[in-house]
């Protein structure tokens, strides 16, 4: 057995110990658990791959990106056909490569995919947890509002707020977001209700914590996972929730190069010149099932009776 064995079997086993010796080791024991059974479901680590491969992109556009994406040649490429004139994906109504323009679009679905988490996973998890743990007539009022949201359709709630915000790329983040946050305060909700009861809660409570120390320090952590897991599995709803703004208007304005706005523009075209509104609707499906992968195979890995931690 070779010296670099016996170091990667030592590590393993400094990992797996049922005894950890620190908070460190037993952190980094759980991380490696969970990545083993993370990366042994290939669709999952098919769905990593699919959004670093996005991530990577929207971070290099200025440089694989073969042409400027807001500026065309009517004159010698106009619509011209995948594959042809040096123009890989073809180009739309305005001569412009649909390959740059999908390549710089990628900035703006990561742009609004990752402002909508940040404002409505919070604000859900912030609303679950306080309804969640303070009980009574603070439940009524917090749940009853989030079921006024959950009345209504998403893309319907999104085009509302939308119109009377505006169009905008901007307007169409905080439309989504405001439309996002009522299912990550319901999962919050039940996680605070799960533990609140719990011993070592109560123990917390007969040291002297506060209400605010117990709901951020104690049970927060739990419902982070839960929340991580949902966020990643309604990336893909957020991304068509925002093309669809975008066929509409409502979304990002020309000549911005977003996905749906792309669509729209192709839309008028696709009976000959499919590919125009073709392209940027494959970009969709293969993020939108990326995110879904990545969802799953987070769900599988951080539930305890998924995973049989």
């Amino acid at each position: 057995m070779t010296a670099r064995t016996t170091t990667q079997i030592s590590w393993r086993d400094w990992l797996l110990s049922d005894r950890p010796q620190s908070r460190r080791q037993a952190s980094l024991g759980r991380t490696y658990v969970t990545w083993r059974q993370f990366s042994a479901n290939r669709l999952a680590v098919l769905g990593l791959l699919i959004i670093i491969a996005l991530v990577v992109v929207a971070a290099l556009a200025d440089v694989i990106a073969p042409y400027p994406p807001s500026i065309g040649d009517l004159t010698n490429a106009y619509l011209k056909p995948p594959g042809t004139g040096g123009y890989l994906l073809g180009t739309d109504n305005l001569g412009r490569d649909i390959l740059s323009r999908l390549i710089y679009g990628s900035r703006w679905t990561l742009y609004i995919v990752v402002l909508v988490a940040i404002i409505s996973a919070p604000l859900g998890l912030f609303i679950g947890m306080t309804a969640g743990y303070a009980g009574g007539w603070t439940d009524t009022v917090l749940m009853r509002i989030t079921d006024i949201f959950l009345a209504f359709p998403k893309l319907v709630l999104a085009l509302a707020f939308a119109g009377a915000l505006g169009p905008g790329i901007e307007n169409a983040i905080i439309a989504i977001a405001i439309t996002s946050w009522p299912p990550y305060a319901r999962l919050a909700r039940a996680e605070t209700m799960t533990v609140r009861r719990s011993d070592y809660i109560a123990a917390v409570q007969l040291m002297g914590a506060s209400p605010i120390r117990i709901v951020f320090r104690h049970i927060m952590p739990l419902c982070i996972s839960s929340v991580i897991v949902r966020v990643t599995l309604d990336m893909a709803g957020v991304i068509l929730t925002a093309a669809g703004l975008g066929f509409l208007g409502l979304g990002a304005q020309p000549p911005l190069p977003e996905w749906g706005a792309m669509i729209a523009t192709g839309f008028k075209y696709y009976l000959d010149q499919w590919w125009v509104a073709a392209m940027p609707g494959i970009a969709i499906l293969i993020v939108s099932l990326g995110f879904n992968l990545l969802g799953d195979g987070l769900r599988d890995a951080l539930d305890p009776k998924e995973s049989g931690q």
